[in-house]
């Protein structure tokens, strides 16, 4: 729902200082977190990918959002949004090695149908330009490496993760502001998007991290094609898109998608490989039967084995079903 709203209020604001009041709101937000040892703590090895996701996603992807927002319907560019799952499940395959079946592929491909009808039909309505178009398609690029180089990482405190991730990328776009000479905006367009920022960067992607550890980065990659439309229905909410047949299509198509989603089951019998690793877990979860010393009940985080086992249940590419199908 930001790219509209980041449009309107980051009108006359440059791409660099848009970027890093994005990331500054998901810092902020972000330091809200909960008790120590409810979550695994982020480690100084961590730190050259969560690097590596801010360069990624907090850096070169909304500078080049901001970028195209300037130059294309609020309409069009969150259409354009729909690459980022997309892009997202093929790295996802390809990278993580996560399996993606028949059903996945067909919810991802209505989904993206679903975009193209309300291009198609009128979304782009004559006003986007193709530079600022083509620059929003680099920022689902960045993003969809970000979610690739996060998902190892998914298993720790989100509210670690994007916090560092925030800071190093509003640095870097800040950075950049101050050399590129962008003058800040007024309070209440800075304000505005901080506020963006904190709920459509901070809190979303915490969200879509523990969305990530339940279901893999392909699967919420999928499921996050739902919000190029969403997005759609609040830039036509604001008046710069026409509500009619073809969103009425996409609609149908997106609730497809979700239904596909909602519904899939992957059962077969598989074998756990000896582990051994620190996440959140709880001991009524089928895969964390160990010891304590004194009784834990519900979840909790410390570094733990797994011994080897065989076993059938339906699971998703989570970190304990990262292994290879036929």
């Amino acid at each position: 729902m930001t790219a509209p709203l980041v449009q309107r209020f980051g009108r006359g604001v440059g791409p660099f200082t848009t970027a890093g009041l994005l990331y500054a709101g998901a810092a902020l937000v972000s330091t809200i977190r909960l008790p120590a040892g409810v979550e695994a703590r982020v480690q100084r090895p961590h730190l050259p990918r969560i690097a590596l996701a801010a360069v990624a996603g907090a850096f070169i992807a909304p500078v080049c959002l901001a970028f195209g927002l300037q130059r294309a319907s609020g309409t069009a560019a969150s259409l354009m949004l729909n690459l980022e799952a997309v892009l997202t499940v093929v790295l996802a395959s390809a990278l993580l090695r996560e399996h993606m079946g028949s059903r996945i592929v067909l919810a991802v491909t209505s989904m993206l149908a679903g975009g193209v009808v309300l291009v198609v039909g009128g979304g782009f309505n004559g006003s986007g330009s193709w530079v600022g178009l083509a620059a929003v398609a680099l920022a689902t690029l960045g993003w969809a490496v970000d979610n690739v180089v996060l998902r190892p990482l998914a298993d720790l405190d989100p509210a670690s993760v994007v916090l560092r991730k925030a800071m190093f990328g509003a640095l870097l776009s800040l950075a950049g502001a101050s050399v590129w000479g962008e003058r800040w905006p007024s309070a209440v367009a800075l304000g505005l998007l901080v506020g963006c920022g904190a709920t459509g960067y901070g809190l979303s992607l915490r969200l879509y991290l523990r969305a990530q550890r339940h279901i893999g980065a392909g699967r919420t990659g999928s499921m996050f094609a739902l919000a190029p439309f969403l997005g759609g229905v609040v830039a036509w909410a604001i008046g710069q898109g026409d509500l009619g047949f073809a969103t009425l299509l996409a609609a149908a198509l997106f609730g497809v998608g979700a239904y596909l989603h909602a519904t899939e089951g992957h059962e077969h019998q598989h074998v756990h490989e000896p582990l051994e690793h620190d996440h959140a877990h709880r001991h009524d979860d089928g895969h964390h039967e160990h010891f304590h010393e004194h009784a834990v009940i519900g979840q909790h985080s410390h570094p733990h084995r797994h011994e080897a086992l065989r076993h059938q249940h339906p699971h998703a590419p989570d970190v304990h079903h990262v292994h290879r199908h036929k």
